[in-house]
């Protein structure tokens, strides 16, 4: 019985150990749709897509119809305007989102990971601050005499910690459930900044639309295809980075957080990141409700909007070259031990070259083995450095046992180091291999030539 009950308590301590360090907990050994259906984050993330989409729907019962105001209506987005409205908004939320999902190359999420982060900015972090400003704006507004600019004055200091608090609490939620997969401030910054830009595709829809509509239903207002452009060009193109730029400073305060042993920096620098992505809005809201003239937001842009912009870019550079440099550190830790050759720290730290490897397996038909073998490989350089640091305790040494099990497995198929060049299938000649009779003397295939039967050695 004592012999028996053994190998239970061990898997029941392996389990604690690595649930106590967030690490992920090796699946049982069975058909990959029982997983499927016996893992608690499939429930967690169809609930959490099913509350999204649930958002989404009321976000258009709230925003597609026009709705009576004192004084008035205010136009909704309508039906017909939300074809061209989406059109334009793509625009900018595509080549976004794929910018955001390149940054975070050396560690990416998960598929599921991302869908819930993109999925939250444009349902509940919307619907919910749909709600909240609009109470607060109509509980703020004046009715009778008094001073016109105090209508802004919800979009200048309510808006701004409104959405920027309903957007960062996804980024909070993965933290929480995934927080072995926020490795550095790049997963920080990715993360923030699908949250602000899928925020951003859903307002700009609506404030195209609901523009577009207006116009289309006052007498005497410009061409409403015209006034859809012109808004474009100025949420669309000049101020696209306003959300993401503003979330992506929680995603940077909570990776700093997460990556930090100071108790007193876990706390103030999420803290701060919401502080200061709140200020930047504040910021922005300000001055467009401030009635500037054109000319001096346009100068607000340019010595302020912009250079924090460049500032953002030269952040996201600077730290790539410095992940690199910690994943081959890492790397040549187990190369000195003998646990890696020594040309993984290498290749395994370079984006270049790991997208030639993956495109050069692509051809070989090993795609799949060497993407696995690169995720690998990172997260034990990154579970390395967590050990090193004292974020993770000794139950890391168990999640870094079943990597280089991973690893090895996947060396059969996968490959680090580049070839010298691509093998394409139209490159590849068939070699005909000559047989038996080929070889033969005297057979039609191959030809002799005579031998003088006088010949001998010089000299003799």
């Amino acid at each position: 019985m004592q012999q028996a009950t053994e190998p239970a308590t061990r898997v029941t301590d392996t389990r604690r150990d690595l649930r106590r360090n967030n690490l992920p907990i090796p699946a049982a050994r069975r058909p990959w749709v029982e997983r499927v259906l016996r893992s608690k984050w499939t429930w967690i993330v169809l609930v959490v897509l099913l509350l999204e989409a649930a958002a989404l729907i009321a976000v258009g019962f709230q925003m597609v119809p026009d709705r009576p105001v004192p004084g008035g209506v205010t136009y909704g987005t309508g039906t017909e305007a939300l074809g061209p409205s989406t059109r334009y908004a793509l625009i900018t939320v595509i080549p976004l989102s794929l910018l955001f999902l390149w940054v975070d190359r050396f560690r990416p999420q998960s598929f599921w990971v991302w869908l819930i982060t993109f999925g939250w900015g444009g349902t509940i972090a919307v619907w919910t601050s749909f709600n909240i400003n609009t109470f607060a704006a109509e509980y703020m507004s004046i009715v009778g005499p008094g001073d016109p600019r105090a209508g802004s004055r919800a979009a200048t200091f309510i808006a701004p910690f409104v959405e920027e608090a309903m957007k960062g609490t996804v980024l909070f939620l993965v933290a929480i459930v995934w927080r072995y997969r926020i490795v550095s401030k790049l997963s920080g910054i990715a993360l923030g900044g699908l949250v602000g830009a899928s925020f951003a595709f859903v307002e700009n829809i609506y404030y195209y639309a609901s523009t577009y509509r207006a116009a289309a239903n006052t007498s005497g207002a410009a061409n409403p295809d015209e006034l859809l452009v012109q808004i474009f060009q100025l949420r669309g193109l000049l101020t696209f980075f306003g959300h993401p730029l503003f979330t992506s400073m929680i995603g940077i305060g909570l990776a700093v957080a997460l990556r930090s042993k100071s108790k007193l920096v876990r706390v103030l620098a999420p803290v701060t990141g919401f502080l200061v992505a709140a200020l930047l809005h504040m910021l922005f809201n300000g001055t467009a409700s401030m009635g500037l003239p054109p000319e001096a937001q346009l100068m607000m842009l340019l010595l302020v909007g912009y250079p924090m912009v460049i500032s953002l870019i030269i952040f996201i550079i600077r730290q790539v070259v410095l992940e690199k440099r910690l994943i081959r550190a890492r790397l040549t830790d187990y190369a000195r031990m003998g646990w890696l050759p020594d040309t993984d720290a290498h290749w395994a730290s370079r984006l270049t070259t790991r997208v030639r490897v993956l495109w050069q397996s692509l051809w070989e038909g090993h795609l799949l083995s060497t993407w696995r073998l690169q995720r690998a490989l990172t997260e034990l350089a990154y579970l390395r450095d967590s050990m090193a640091r004292g974020l993770v305790d000794d139950g890391g040494l168990l999640r870094e046992k079943e990597l280089f099990l991973v690893i090895r497995r996947l060396r059969q198929h996968g490959i680090v180091a580049p070839r010298d060049r691509t093998s394409y299938p139209w490159q590849r000649r068939a070699r005909r291999v000559p047989g038996p009779e080929a070889l033969a003397l005297g057979s039609g295939t191959t030809q002799y030539s005579p031998v003088d039967p006088r010949w001998a050695p010089p000299g003799t």
